[in-house]
């Protein structure tokens, strides 16, 4: 993609076996230090771009920011100037302003991470879902180490890319670090780690949610405004940019269910599934967030695994109905839910919080450990998988048809344009009917071809 650029002005004690990949995979010796690897200049100094300057990437600036060790922010990118203009403002008057030294070094455009990347030893990735197999790729050709949010793409041919880098980081002995940070939160370590150790015999199903209200868009489209920078902008409505909210949102619990299924496995996935959804309240004109775009409301998929285990997946986005966001395990002795497990006829393990960091900042705490220590941490491999198990399941619903994961892998066709030169001049993927409205778009299951 080309597009003119515009420059403006400790690890935990048990976290490794527990994390689901395995103490072999994630503390390899001879991985290189910070002295040698993360700074050309061989100081401990952790120079650090952004590339994505909404919300969630002021969050992980943040969270970033209270690992407390020595780090700059260099380097700002985002498709358009506004959010990087509130990202300084929003850090101008905190603790934390010394560690950005940003100068003029602030890039928008489709392009522009790739003069962000240029700047940093280590990159955090918060741009829309569907460009992050494309920054996270071309972060790990230039030898960065990376944090990306979820999720790792909204297709097929994104985890495909997603899979490939995964090779070059572990090749090239980067550290990467993926946005699901339930991953290394100590009670999910722990409440996971239970239930492969067989505290409630053998696993039957679970069950993950992401019941809310919804998302609030970012406002009505400018007079004038180009069609792509207004989807660009209210990104999440658009299935070519988020992959729907049981992409964007609820990976979450489904990275969570398949870290049970999977039982230390990182590439371990359901062999098959089939779902149905709809778009119930967002085509009405009294929707409460006033959002357009053609994702759906509400997705409920199942999930089978290849011991014939099931995971059962809700999520919905609906005010005025019943909300939860957890997980739920059923074994053959006993039952759970995050952080607790209940045996048949015997006693009830609760989790006991014992000052634990936030898993949003814990995950950062973590990647930088192993910068610094030279050791090999890869989330990269299970947040990619989990990434297709949800887009896997997107298929299913918009389909209305039973998908094998083989099938979805090989054949899911892209949503993203990875081939286009995208500039705010060029037509988007989507375009409005001629009411205004994408219902033209919204896909009907029963007629829609998730391999077409």
């Amino acid at each position: 993609m080309s597009e003119q650029k515009k420059t403006i002005g400790t690890s935990r004690r048990g976290f490794l076996k527990a994390a689901g990949i395995g103490s072999a995979g994630l503390a390899m010796t001879g991985y290189p230090g910070i002295a040698r690897s993360a700074n050309a200049g061989g100081t401990d100094l952790i120079r650090v771009a952004l590339i994505g300057c909404g919300g969630r990437g002021s969050g992980s600036l943040q969270d970033r920011f209270a690992v407390g060790d020595n780090v700059k922010v260099v380097a700002l990118c985002d498709a358009v100037e506004e959010p990087m203009k509130n990202t300084l403002k929003l850090f101008a008057e905190t603790d934390d302003k010394d560690k950005l030294d940003v100068g003029d070094r602030m890039f928008s455009g489709f392009d522009g991470y790739k003069d962000a990347i240029g700047c940093c030893d280590q990159v955090l990735i918060a741009s829309p879902p569907a460009f992050h197999p494309i920054h996270y790729k071309y972060a790990v050709e230039m030898g960065k180490h990376v944090f990306i949010e979820k999720p790792f793409g909204v297709d097929a041919p994104g985890y495909k890319m997603c899979m490939a880098a995964n090779k070059i980081a572990d090749e090239k002995r980067l550290t990467v670090c993926g946005g699901f940070q339930r991953r290394h939160q100590n009670d999910y370590c722990e409440w996971i780690q239970r239930i492969h150790d067989g505290e409630i015999g053998d696993l039957l199903a679970t069950r993950v949610y992401w019941n809310g209200a919804g998302a609030k868009n970012r406002g009505v489209r400018g007079e004038g405004e180009p069609e792509i920078r207004f989807q660009a902008r209210d990104w999440y409505f658009f299935h070519w940019l988020s992959g729907d909210h049981i992409v964007e949102q609820h990976c979450h619990n489904i990275d969570v269910g398949n870290w049970i299924h999977g039982k230390g496995d990182p590439l371990a996935h359901p062999v098959s599934c089939v779902g149905m959804g709809g778009r119930q309240v967002r085509r009405t004109p009294d929707f409460p967030y006033n959002e357009c775009g053609n994702i759906y409301d509400h997705h409920y998929v199942e999930y089978t695994y290849a011991d014939g285990s099931v995971m059962h997946s809700q999520c919905r986005q609906i005010p005025g109905c019943w909300n939860l966001v957890t997980e739920k395990v059923l074994g053959s002795a006993g039952h759970g839910q995050i952080a607790w497990l209940q045996k048949k006829n015997g006693p009830r393990w609760q989790y006991r919080a014992n000052g634990d960091k936030s898993g949003f900042v814990q995950e950062h705490i973590d990647q930088v450990h192993a910068i610094r220590n030279g050791e090999k941490l890869h989330d990269g491999w299970h947040s990619a998988t989990s990434t297709m198990i949800a887009v896997m399941g997107r298929m299913a619903t918009y389909s209305g048809k039973e998908v094998q994961w083989d099938e979805a892998v090989d054949q899911g066709k892209a949503l993203f344009p990875y081939d286009a030169e995208l500039t705010f001049d060029t037509p988007s993927p989507l375009m409005p009917g001629s009411d205004g409205t994408f219902e033209h778009l919204v896909p009907v299951p029963g007629k829609y071809d998730p391999f077409a």
